[in-house]
């Protein structure tokens, strides 16, 4: 892999934007390139990942409503919803991948619960709460960790995300 230039995006981070620059690498070997997308930022979403993750969080653990946790964050109300909308649509997938993740870190494994987005919401505390031990994992916090983990894609469009893989450890399974 070497670096292949590159492009500028927008980032909305406390109801301010500013643009942040995306290095893109290249396999000299198939020419195949990929952006490195940072931890605090993910596929598709304007928005940073720990606004993102405080609306997601705040609506799925049923503290409050869209509308409240949208205005909370400076963020349109139908922008919320959409978060929202898609991570219903993928808690029980992610719930199960963060499980195991926490289970192969060492954590304990958490059985379903009534709620998937309570569940899901639970599973990346865990997996984050062990990988916090980790060197490096802890100063991230859940949602970054969550964005480096997902590859960005918690909530994208295209629900195939690419697995983190170190060393030869996937650091997020896929569940079929």
């Amino acid at each position: 892999m070497g670096l292949w230039s590159g492009y500028r995006r927008h980032v909305r981070e406390g109801g301010f934007c500013q643009r942040v620059f995306i290095p893109r690498v290249r396999c000299r070997s198939c020419e195949v390139t990929h952006a490195m997308l940072p931890a605090f930022l993910l596929v598709g979403r304007l928005d940073a990942a720990e606004t993102v993750g405080a609306v997601v969080g705040e609506v799925a653990s049923g503290r409050v409503g869209v509308r409240p946790a949208a205005e909370q964050m400076a963020v349109p109300y139908t922008t919320a919803r959409g978060w929202c909308r898609r991570f219903v649509a993928r808690a029980p997938r992610v719930a199960m991948a963060f499980a195991a993740l926490a289970v192969e870190l060492g954590g304990k494994a958490l059985a379903p619960v009534g709620d998937r987005r309570v569940w899901a919401l639970e599973a990346m505390a865990e997996a984050w709460r062990v990988a916090s031990g980790l060197p490096g994992w802890l100063a991230l916090g859940v949602w970054r960790f969550v964005s480096a983990v997902s590859g960005g894609r918690l909530i994208a469009a295209n629900t195939d995300s690419p697995w983190l893989i170190i060393g030869r450890r996937r650091f997020m399974p896929p569940v079929p």
